[in-house]
């Protein structure tokens, strides 16, 4: 089984330089964005060993490859690494307002009224009769 490919990626602001290591050879590339980054890895791959029915490529982001995986997925995906409670930029303000409150502070409490009672008129009666 021949050695596994190693694929390092470095950001470089926007873009990303991607080399590729293995078979005693390296090619390197650039590509705008983590997922171009992961395409070109792909054609620098094939170019490397173009023979190869089966290889193993290994792509690693400083060193690791699940640091790469998340940093991927998380592109991939187009889900922001910010926390959920933080607010976007671009996110619309509220222009809700919260329901008014009386004056002592409690919750204002809005009547339930109950279901209205079914007419029970076409309803089946159960038989009298036995089967004999």
């Amino acid at each position: 089984m021949p050695d596994p490919i190693e694929v390092n990626y470095v950001p470089d602001g926007d873009d990303w330089q991607v080399t590729v290591s293995g078979r005693g050879q390296q090619l390197a590339g650039r590509a705008p964005g983590l997922i171009a980054a992961r395409d070109r890895a792909d054609q620098l791959v094939e170019k490397l060993a173009p023979e190869a029915k089966f290889r193993t490529v290994v792509h690693l982001l400083n060193g690791d490859a699940l640091e790469f995986t998340t940093a991927y997925l998380t592109a991939r995906l187009g889900k922001s690494t910010e926390p959920a409670d933080t607010p976007k930029k671009d996110a619309e303000p509220n222009t809700t307002q919260a329901e008014p409150r009386p004056a002592d502070g409690k919750p204002r409490l809005t009547p339930v009224r109950p279901p209205a009672p079914r007419d029970n008129s076409e309803r089946a009666t159960p038989s009298t009769t036995r089967p004999s």
